[in-house]
């Protein structure tokens, strides 16, 4: 039987889930799994008692565990909630005749949106969260999109996590919500020219966007024709406007193969023109200016390239800029007066800017190591072009970058009201030893003092996935474990786009072992450099990270000091071959398909991390999900809390907090996110012998 739940005073001793014989045979392996039942039958809903029961248990052992250091996480949430700015704001945006902002009110979890006119006036608000996330457990706000003639604003919030948007339309004038909602999408909005309708996507049962449709004011929803529809559940459908503002831009993608077609939203149940048909393997982004799409593509070079095409030709391309074995093409804008391309050269982010006639420039920033990327742009002609700008030891700062002068014209610089100094603290970079000879980049941060001696505590964090880098960016909660004497350090493994695309493909489906191997070896890089001492490193990651956690924790346990997986993606084997699970066929190409191909299943499972776990000891773990959440299902980290409890041979604290009423994301809330964050550091100070610090 599950132990039943008990309050946090009482539940001295960890749960333990039941084994229920339960397994499977493919490609000639058979499959132990004692803990599939943790899995409801009935989900996306979870109404299993014995299921609740499990999971409200952990709670309850989670809660009594940290119980005694309520102190210490109240201090260090007090902390992270006085680096942020109560009444904090957006620099306001320029569209047409508008202005737009955000801003939070003193106190408040969530934003209100604003707006005023270009030539002065008063402050209108056009929605405001707090309201709406008012008695609710969980908000999130999926898109905000006001109409082009400026009378109506469409929304879209999730109240569970589930990401599954409901899509409302307000009046400005009167601020009343039309009579309608469009549920089960999922977020985002583009408007057509004439401001009487918009285009939005839904989301099918197993959480796939699969059908985009177009909705006319005043119409029935239920009969709102399909502008376009996916037939490949592995497939995800997305949809976004031109920088011109001319045209619908809808990708259908998985994770190395896309397609893009264009629907005037002047005319917008036109036929859509498709740029060019999907070939396996291809990627191809697609922004338009004055009749010429810029093509960001890697048909031709890893790093991508960009080419041109005309709107009657979509599909003959012309190179306007090569492929390069050191400048890897992110993303591109073309802009009416520029096209401006987003880089990265020796894994440092780069702002390329070019007129049509072909001269072009790099944007100079003031730090050797830092992250940039193009911010928030509305207009198609720009004078200034804005950026977000932040380092290891810089806040975010939003810049504007004059075009003609070539000069960056400081807009905000995040305030951190209990104060900081970042003269106080030192940020490297250096390289670590691969152990095939691969050198891996380590982004580390301390303050001043820091003894390089293997004596003072270190925090390893990393993703590497998808593609996904971690730039070397800022953090206000980061400070808490500075100031009590951590470095902080980020492994940019591959797996990443780190170092170019090349990186990622190094570091997924056969050649997957590398992202782990990078991230120990990146661990022994600190100890090398005198960072670090063995077992003295805690580490963190979430999602694919969280899958990373696992499995370094099964190699390497006598590293860390304390792992913290949240929302981990650790059930691998038996998830890739679940293609009811909403990501699972889109999946396949990052991980392998084990259903069809017996060295995908072969190579998962090697490293699979609840399917190796061993009976050995491991350091404390903390583990976190979310009920709702759609991308690593609660089951995962669950299964995985339960299997390393009845195996591990040692007395070292584990914890499994599952949120009851949110998703991938955790709690909702500026505040409320922080406390996790607050609970988060403590079990890695209570790790290292330091809770009964302040």
């Amino acid at each position: 039987m599950t132990t039943a739940p008990q309050t946090a005073q009482t539940q001295a001793q960890p749960p333990v889930a039941p084994q229920k014989p339960h397994s499977y045979t493919r490609h000639g392996y058979t499959i132990q799994d004692p803990y599939a039942w943790l899995k409801d039958p009935k989900y996306p809903e979870v109404t299993d008692t014995e299921v609740l029961d499990y999971l409200k248990a952990e709670n309850a052992y989670f809660e009594a565990q940290m119980d005694p250091h309520k102190p210490l996480i109240e201090t260090v949430y007090e902390e992270l909630k006085a680096r942020l700015k109560e009444d904090d704001y957006s620099v306001p945006a320029k569209e047409g005749a508008w202005e737009y902002w955000w801003q939070y009110r003193p106190g408040a979890q969530y934003r209100d949106w604003y707006r005023k006119s270009a030539s002065g006036g008063e402050n209108e608000l056009l929605l405001s969260e707090p309201e709406l996330a008012e008695g609710l457990e969980y908000f999130r706000l999926g898109a905000i999109e006001a109409s082009p003639d400026g009378k109506l604003l469409a929304y879209s919030a999730d109240t569970n996590g589930s990401e599954r948007f409901t899509l409302k339309v307000k009046d400005l004038g009167t601020k009343a919500d039309l009579g309608f909602e469009i549920p089960g999408t999922i977020g985002e909005i583009v408007w057509s020219t004439d401001s009487k309708g918009f285009f939005y996507t839904l989301v099918n049962e197993n959480w796939r966007p699969y059908v985009v449709k177009y909705h006319r004011l005043g119409s029935d929803v239920a009969q709102d024709p399909v502008i376009f529809e996916e037939a490949d559940g592995g497939f995800f459908l997305g949809i976004d406007e031109s920088q011109s503002k001319r045209f619908l831009l809808i990708t259908t993608a998985d994770h190395v193969t896309s397609e893009v077609h264009l629907v005037p939203l002047a005319d917008p149940t036109a036929r859509p023109l498709m740029v060019s048909p999907r070939k396996t393997g291809r990627e191809y982004h697609v922004d338009e200016r004055e009749g010429t799409l810029y093509i960001r593509t890697n048909d031709t070079h890893t790093n991508f390239r960009v080419v041109t095409a005309s709107l009657d030709k979509p599909g003959e391309w012309k190179e306007l800029i090569p492929g390069s074995d050191e400048h890897y093409i992110r993303d591109l804008t073309s802009f009416k007066n520029a096209l401006v391309i987003e880089e990265r050269l020796n894994g440092l982010d780069q702002i390329r800017v070019r007129d049509y006639v072909g001269n072009e420039h790099y944007v100079a920033f003031p730090e050797a190591a830092y992250t940039v990327s193009v911010d928030e742009n509305r207009e198609y002609e720009l004078p200034s072009l804005r950026l977000a700008y932040e380092s290891m030891v810089t806040p975010d700062t939003i810049y504007d970058y004059d075009l003609t002068k070539r000069q960056l014209v400081t807009r905000k610089v995040q305030e951190i009201p209990s104060g900081y100094d970042a003269s106080q603290y030192e940020t490297v970079r250096f390289m670590a030893q691969g152990r095939d000879g691969v050198q891996i980049p380590v982004s580390v941060v301390y303050k001043k003092g820091f003894k390089r001696d293997g004596s003072q505590p270190v925090h390893l964090y990393a993703y590497g996935a998808y593609g996904h880098a971690i730039p070397p960016g800022f953090s206000t909660a980061r400070l808490s474990l500075l100031n009590r004497g951590f470095a902080y350090a980020i492994a940019h493994i591959r797996g990443g786009d780190d170092m170019g695309y090349q990186w990622y493909l190094d570091g997924k489906l056969k050649k997957r072992q590398n992202t782990f191997n990078d991230f120990v070896d990146a661990a022994k890089g600190l100890i090398k450099e005198g960072f670090a001492s063995e077992g003295n490193i805690s580490i963190s990651g979430g999602s694919a990270g969280g899958e990373l956690m696992g499995v370094v924790s099964n190699m390497n346990p006598e590293l860390w000091r304390a792992v913290v997986a949240h929302v981990p993606f650790v059930d691998v084997l038996n998830t890739m071959q679940d293609e009811s699970l909403p990501l699972t066929p889109m999946e396949w190409p990052e991980w392998g398909n084990p259903i069809l191909d017996k060295t995908a299943f072969e190579t998962i499972r090697a490293y699979s991390p609840y399917d190796n776990v061993e009976a050995k000891a491991y350091p404390p773990l903390l583990i976190t999900g979310g009920l709702n959440d759609p991308r690593v299902t609660y089951w995962e980290p669950a299964k995985w809390a339960a299997r390393l409890r009845a195996t591990k041979t040692d007395d070292n604290l584990l914890l499994l907090k599952t949120n009851m009423g949110a998703g991938h994301g955790g709690k909702s809330g500026r505040f409320a996110s922080l406390y996790e964050v607050a609970e988060e550091y403590v079990f890695i100070l209570k790790a290292f012998g330091m809770a009964g610090t302040k």
